[in-house]
This record gives C-alpha cells, structure tokens and sequence, in this order.
C-alpha cells in the first residue's frame, strides 16, 4: 500500500511526497520558499507561457526565477505546440529547476480557447507529442498535470495519462475535478486510483487535500504515490510541516499561533518587497493577508484594512491589530 515516504521521479529524489501545488498568482518564489521550509518535499512553481518565454516577454523573468532555498522545485510551463515548447526549453535549460510540467489541467477560459491548460486533454495524441518533444530535449524529468477530463462527458484521464507515460513522462498529476467543475464540489478520488492501475509511473493524487487525515485517506483509497495541496496552502504554509507531523508523529503537531502567524506574514512580505519591490509586493500581500486572517476574530471587518496597504508600515500595523490584539 502506497503511503508517505520519499518519491522518486526520474532522476530526481523528494524527501517526502506531500507537494506544493501550482497556483498562478500564488506559488511564487517568496511562497515557495516558506512551504519548502515547512517541509514540502516539492514546490511547483505558478505556470509560465512557453511562447511569452522565446518572445521573450519581460514580466516572465519573474515568474522564472528561482531560490536556492526551495529545491527540489519543479517548473511548469503551458502551450500546446510540441515544437515551441522545444525551444522555450532552450531558452531556460540553464535555470536551476529540478524537474520540467506541462500545465494540462488549468480551467481558465482565456487558455482554454488557445487549446491550452485543460483544452488538451481533448487530444490525447496532442500530449503524447507534447511529452515526446520535450523529453527528447530535456535533461530533466518530464512531467504532467491533468485533470479528470474535460466535462463529465468526456472523463478519460486514463487515456491521456497513458499517453503521457507512451510520451516518456516521469510522473502524472491528477486533479480529481474536471475542468467544467473548476475548483467546486467534491474531488473524484477514484479517477485517481483508476489512472494509478493503469500506468507504471509514479501519480501524484490532487485535491480536497485539507490535513494529515485527508493526505492518508487519499493515499489509503486511491494508493496513489504522492499528495499535492494547493488550495488549502493558501494563507497556510503551515500544512506542510502538519501533514509531515502527522506522518511521522501519528499526530498533527499544534496549529501555529497568532505570534507566528504574524512573523511568517512578515517574513512572506519582507521576501515580496525584495522580489517584487514595494509597490507591487505589498498588493501582492493583500490577498495573501487576507488568506493568513481568515477564520480570525475580526478577520471580516480586517478585510477593507487589508486593501487600504501600501507599505510595509501599513501591513505591520494591519496585521499587528488582527493577529497581535488578543495576546
């Protein structure tokens, strides 16, 4: 029975195989790293456009770079031309990501209608000549995130995980959701299981990951070989290291306290300042901010103060208030 433990994916070993999730607009570096010093045996970093990257558009750079602090990290790149992701590859080879994703899940409309993201997965043959492109060129493993299908009409993440190993692919995600789902109602955790007896390489089970009890009940029920959480990392870098103290312990180690809560918001905003500088990387914190509270006594009425930040004096003073109030 599948269960935690390292997780080898191609050439590369991941200490533990509870994976941060991407998330465009939030698995950025400065997140990324937290959650790899939680205890995330992989961060993926947000989804990069392979033909931004040969235009070489300059808001990518950003989205490219990577800490030495958060290997083993994997880079996700979207498109749907087997030849241009074979030159976007060459442009970023020298970028020190440990492991190569092809985004074949994403549900939004915009790249979708380019057939990207989610779109792909109406042609199974297309991510098989994906996959084959790119491990031809690549030095490392390859890998993909798909959905459970398209619409509840057209559920076949089988076949196309199946197309992705034909492919060479190291490793496959599956989000229990089909694309017309989005991110709402419940995850399909037997899709899961069904793709993991149908292919030999490693899948790694996404969704409605919440806790160390959610992360074994996936494991127990679908014996897939690792867990992604995205979502329920939001605000929550912490789940990291309880999943992990769950494991390891048999209990889930104590909830952070609102002093903590406070210093890990604080550091998360020093590294967006530094990043992204302050303009940007205080809007950036809002949302984040906003993520960090919820659940707090005063958390709503917090929430008009969260968007009136404009520097890091605003955002201590904010946070000071919610998180340091009571203690």
């Amino acid at each position: 029975m599948a269960g935690y433990g390292k997780l080898q994916i191609g050439s590369v070993t991941l200490d533990n195989n509870i994976i941060l999730g991407p998330m465009a607009g939030v698995s950025d570096l400065p997140f990324r790293v937290l959650c790899s010093g939680m205890g995330a045996g992989l961060v993926c970093m947000e989804m990069v456009s392979a033909k931004a990257i040969i235009y070489k558009n300059r808001n990518t750079n950003m989205l490219l770079e990577i800490h030495e602090k958060e290997h083993p990290v994997s880079l996700q790149l979207f498109g749907s031309d087997p030849e241009v992701f074979q030159e976007a590859f060459g442009m970023i080879k020298e970028r020190p990501f440990d492991i190569l994703d092809v985004n074949m899940g994403c549900p939004v409309p915009k790249i979708v209608s380019n057939g990207e993201g989610s779109a792909l997965m109406k042609s199974p043959e297309l991510i098989e000549k994906i996959v084959s492109a790119l491990v031809k060129v690549s030095d490392r493993p390859v890998t993909v995130k798909i959905r459970k299908g398209f619409n509840d009409e057209t559920v076949n993440a089988v076949e196309c995980a199946l197309a992705a190993e034909r492919g060479g692919a190291a490793a496959v995600a599956v989000h229990g959701r089909t694309r017309e789902q989005y991110y709402s109602g419940k995850a399909d955790w037997d899709i899961i299981r069904r793709v993991k007896e149908a292919v030999k390489i490693p899948v790694i089970g996404n969704g409605d990951v919440v806790d160390g009890q959610s992360a074994r009940a996936m494991f127990d029920q679908t014996g897939c070989d690792g867990v992604m959480v995205a979502r329920a990392a939001q605000g929550n870098p912490f789940i990291f290291r309880e999943i992990k103290s769950f494991f390891e312990t048999g209990r889930s180690c104590e909830k952070p306290g609102s002093r903590e809560i406070y210093d890990t918001v604080i550091r998360h905003a020093d590294m967006q300042l530094k990043y992204k500088g302050e303009y940007i990387g205080i809007r950036e914190m809002r949302k984040h901010v906003s993520w960090y509270t919820f659940g707090m006594p005063g958390s709503a009425k917090f929430r008009n103060e969260i968007n009136q930040m404009t520097d890091m004096e605003s955002l201590k003073k904010a946070c000071e208030k919610v998180m340091l109030g009571a203690l």
